[in-house]
């Protein structure tokens, strides 16, 4: 890696560092008469039970993703055993939480299973469809939940957000695929080398999950219980920090919406922005703000913890490891 680069990424994670520390000064700054000793409730009988319900979910949470993948990366025909893709979503998951100054965890997920199975261009457009996937759940979950509650469609700006958020996001996503999926775009990639292929692997895969409704039904099932995995860990999560009466359809209309908002990048793994969702979200259903900021910290440490797990994956799941343990055993 050249001295440029390595400065310009030194750079852009300090920026995002600093970002986060912003937002969350903003969000206590402008909290009316902020209370720390709010951020930490009493803790209760049930307290412990909801906090390992919380982890469980999330981590069920990354066995559906690696499902999610896997029904991709099958349907594509691109196969590998599911316990091996695990092991690259974990490795991928922890190198995009702890070590952002690196390449990021889809493009060690693609290296790998690229590794694996020598073919880039299919392995690439696995894990960009299974990416895709959600985007198509995630809205779907936010406007299904305004649906359900007519009071969550009256709350003013918090509603709005939301729905503008669903809106934008689907229509983001029906515009990447007629243009990735057009035939005329196909036929243009399919004839250029390079970095291209890769692109036209996506088109390709697009291809193949349209002519197999059924795999492609496959895939939409194991990303909406991804999903719903990580509403109910956030449903737990308000509860571990004094968070009483949510509703079902709040936590679907809103968790979705703070998911797609904690991803734009400008601050780090999400933080600060996934807490002023939540404050901008809930407030108006009667949470004090120092508990929706404990709500997002407490799901940003889920998503932390859940992830070491792919500490062991990233050392020991590379095909060099894996290469010399066969020959020693």
């Amino acid at each position: 890696m050249s001295e440029h680069r390595r400065v310009r990424r030194a750079f852009g994670f300090f920026l995002r560092v600093a970002m986060s520390v912003a937002l969350l000064v903003l969000l206590v700054w402008r909290a009316p008469s902020f209370n720390a000793e709010e951020l930490w409730p009493e803790v209760n009988s049930a307290t412990p039970w909801w906090l390992l319900s919380a982890l469980a979910l999330t981590v069920s949470a990354n066995v559906l993703a690696t499902a999610r993948w896997y029904e991709v990366a099958r349907t594509l025909g691109v196969h590998e055993r599911r316990r091996r893709m695990f092991s690259h979503y974990m490795a991928g998951l922890f190198i995009s939480n702890f070590v952002p100054t690196t390449v990021g965890g889809d493009v060690l997920r693609m290296s790998r299973l690229s590794n694996d199975t020598g073919d880039g261009p299919r392995s690439f457009a696995s894990v960009m469809l299974e990416r895709l996937t959600g985007w198509i759940v995630l809205p779907v979950f936010t406007l299904v939940g305004l649906m359900l509650d007519a009071e969550l469609r009256s709350l003013g700006a918090p509603s709005r957000v939301a729905a503008i958020t669903a809106g934008v996001t689907l229509l983001a996503l029906v515009a990447i695929m007629a243009l990735v999926g057009n035939q005329r775009f196909g036929d243009l990639v399919s004839r250029r080398q390079g970095w291209v292929r890769f692109v036209n692997g996506l088109h390709t895969g697009i291809d193949e999950l349209r002519a197999k409704p059924r795999n492609a039904g496959r895939v939409l099932a194991t990303a909406f219980f991804y999903q719903a995995a990580l509403i109910a860990a956030a449903g737990c999560a308000s509860k571990v920090v004094g968070i009483d009466g949510l509703s079902i359809a709040a936590l679907i209309a809103f968790v979705p919406a703070v998911l797609m908002i904690q991803v734009l990048p400008i601050a780090l793994g999400g933080l600060g922005l996934r807490e002023g969702a939540l404050v901008l979200f809930l407030t108006d259903l009667g949470v004090i703000d120092e508990r929706a900021i404990a709500m997002g910290l407490l799901i940003y440490f889920l998503t932390l913890v859940s992830s070491l797990v792919g500490l062991p994956a990233l050392v020991f799941g590379g095909r060099r490891y894996q290469r010399a343990r066969r020959e020693l055993l």
